[in-house]
């Protein structure tokens, strides 16, 4: 049983260690938040479970088919939702590799 955050942390990283997951990812999540901020700019707030669909949909797809394992969305929702955002933000300035090599070395 995972207890706090950086514990999660390195098991989400050891779920996400192909690179297509994570581009995947990356992929789901930025497309969600533009459909987020299109729908509420234009008064659409209805439609915003849409993000939600959008996002874990390419998600999901990497898991099951690429990873072949489980979302960790199923038993931790909000710890991998923010981990998500990291893991964005870990691609963008170019550590994430660096991140996925740590929890490698760990194991």
């Amino acid at each position: 049983m995972i207890s706090t955050y950086a514990e999660f942390w390195d098991f989400y990283v050891g779920e996400h260690s192909k690179p297509a997951t994570r581009w995947l990812h990356f992929v789901g999540t930025t497309l969600g938040v533009c459909l987020l901020a299109y729908f509420i700019a234009t008064g659409r707030w209805y439609y915003f479970p849409l993000f939600f669909v959008v996002g874990y949909a390419f998600a999901w797809f990497a898991h099951f088919f690429i990873e072949k394992n489980r979302p960790a969305t199923f038993k931790y929702p909000f710890w991998s939702f923010i981990s998500d955002f990291k893991m964005i933000w870990l691609m963008l300035t170019g550590r994430m590799s660096a991140e996925v090599e740590r929890v490698r070395s760990n194991v």
